[in-house]
């Protein structure tokens, strides 16, 4: 019996996802990042997953974006044979369709971040499309089908290699891991893929990053076979790294690993693995011809009692309207401050802009002397917000900017997530600056500092557009000081030592 798979219900069901992923993480998610929580000892990485699960729930409650990377979207489909697609538009067109109404549903517009023309023009298409579209056929009278929205930041790190058949997929990851940075925001997941061919290794690693997080389940219980043995053993080599939460040191920088495996050529061993960040969002549903797909919330209770607050007693609060750069040399590697005033934001897009402008000898449309640039594209706001969710962006993209901004335009400090490379570190540690870190996947929980927010130039480029906002209150850590000295290479170093057996079952 052929099974009738009306396009509209198609295009609802991915509209409805799209919408649904960007505000509830998947509840296997939260459990076990909560389990990190509570056995985590590094303060920093504590204080941060605090603030990750306190900005999760937040967006459950307020259906508001839970990263301000709202991601570019992946459908895999699996359609039976025996279903039709009542349409006249191919899949691509279909999918389109819901990702564009999703995203710019006015109850809760979603950041377009998709560009056409990757090489030249680099030209945002609005709307977020194309999305990435995978088909598979298969027996049956379904259409399965799975929707996720993969941020820059981790998809930035993906990695693939082709070794030789009797390399150790143990030492290529333990070596691969610490030079992916922090900027995939751990904790998360990593999506392995191995075998078949170089696209085939690729996608299995995506795909893995759709499975459920039951790595708790399975130190439980044990591995039953020799792929479980290999996820147990990654999963405790990685954490024993201690890069920890956001890169800061800590015991968990994964909450799984996932394993996709496929026959392949004798003379090749291709390897891909995918990271998935602190906002993981994917759903899973079936359409069987009776309508849209029905998407059930997690429940709230899902989330464990953490309410992250701004911490007065061992926080700083700068004010940076009178900041000064004897200010900013004084503050400490890991030292948490508090920001109120007014700051600048801007990314790739309008630093090159800058860049051009000052070799061209033209004036800036803003002074940028003694201020603080935020790495930032916020989501657009809604109702009563002044701002959408607005966290921060991978701050190495702005690496070799760097000495040009702080030599050229005044600036004393910058703002971002992750660790910055050896040439802006060098440059901060010549001029005398400081790069704050906030916390990547809490941007709502950002948001909610900035009281005040309107664009000063380059509107043209939307959400990479140059903004001021007025903050209350907003938390950062000092994580490259006015020595050069960088909490991202020290952290990491002191809890390796620190990891001396691997992180167990609570």
């Amino acid at each position: 019996m052929t099974t009738i798979i009306k396009e509209d219900d198609l295009i609802q069901s991915i509209a409805d996802a799209v919408q649904f992923i960007s505000y509830y993480h998947p509840a296997d998610y939260i459990q076990h990042l909560a389990r990190a929580y509570e056995r985590e000892e590094s303060p920093a990485a504590k204080d941060a997953i605090a603030q990750i699960l306190t900005n999760s729930r937040m967006c459950a409650e307020g259906r508001r974006p839970i990263c301000q990377d709202t991601g570019i979207v992946n459908v895999f489909l699996k359609i039976g044979m025996n279903v039709r697609l009542d349409t006249q538009r191919s899949l691509q067109e279909l999918c389109d369709e819901g990702v564009r109404q999703g995203y710019l549903n006015p109850d809760n517009p979603l950041r377009a971040s998709v560009l056409a023309d990757p090489l030249f023009t680099r030209k945002n298409t609005r709307d977020n499309t194309p999305c990435i579209v995978n088909v598979e056929l298969v027996a049956g009278d379904t259409v399965d089908v799975q929707v996720a929205a993969k941020g820059g930041g981790s998809e930035n790190k993906t990695k693939f290699v082709m070794l030789n058949p009797s390399d150790s997929l143990v030492d290529w990851v333990l070596e691969t891991v610490p030079k992916m940075g922090a900027g995939w925001c751990p904790p998360g997941m990593l999506g392995i893929g191995v075998g078949g061919t170089a696209e085939k290794a690729m996608l299995m690693a995506k795909q893995a990053l759709m499975e459920d997080i039951d790595m708790y389940e399975l130190l439980r219980r044990g591995p039953s076979n020799k792929l479980e043995e290999l996820r147990i053993e990654l999963y405790e080599k990685v954490n024993a790294l201690g890069i920890g939460a956001q890169g800061l040191g800590g015991l968990t920088t994964v909450l799984d690993v996932k394993i996709n495996t496929f026959p392949t050529h004798a003379a090749s061993k291709p390897v891909a693995m995918i990271p998935n960040c602190a906002a993981t969002r994917h759903v899973h549903f079936v359409l069987d011809g009776s309508g849209a797909a029905n998407l059930t919330p997690p429940s709230l209770s899902e989330w464990p009692d953490v309410n992250w607050a701004p911490d007065y007693n061992k926080s700083l609060q700068v004010d940076l309207n009178t900041l000064t750069k004897e200010q900013v040399a004084s503050w400490k590697p890991g030292q948490t401050l508090l920001l109120s005033g007014k700051m600048l934001t801007g990314r790739d897009a309008a630093h090159k802009r800058i860049q051009e402008m000052l070799e061209r000898g033209e004036q800036l449309p803003v002074d940028f002397t003694n201020r603080v640039i935020y790495y930032v594209g916020p989501v657009d706001p809604v109702r009563d917000e002044v701002v959408g969710p607005a966290g921060p962006t991978t701050a190495t993209r702005m690496d070799k900017f760097t000495d040009m901004m702080l030599e050229k335009t005044g600036l004393i400090s910058m703002i971002g997530k992750a660790e910055r490379g050896p040439v802006a570190i060098e440059s901060i540690r010549k001029h005398g600056s400081a790069y704050l870190m906030a916390v990547g996947g809490s941007a709502y929980l950002v948001s909610k500092a900035i009281r005040g927010a309107r664009i000063v130039a380059f509107e043209d480029l939307g959400m990479e557009a140059i903004y001021e906002f007025d903050v209350k209150d907003m938390p950062v850590t000092v994580a490259v000081d006015a020595s050069g000295t960088s909490v991202h290479e020290t952290g990491p170093k002191q809890w390796q030592r620190l990891v001396e057996i691997p992180v167990a079952v609570q």
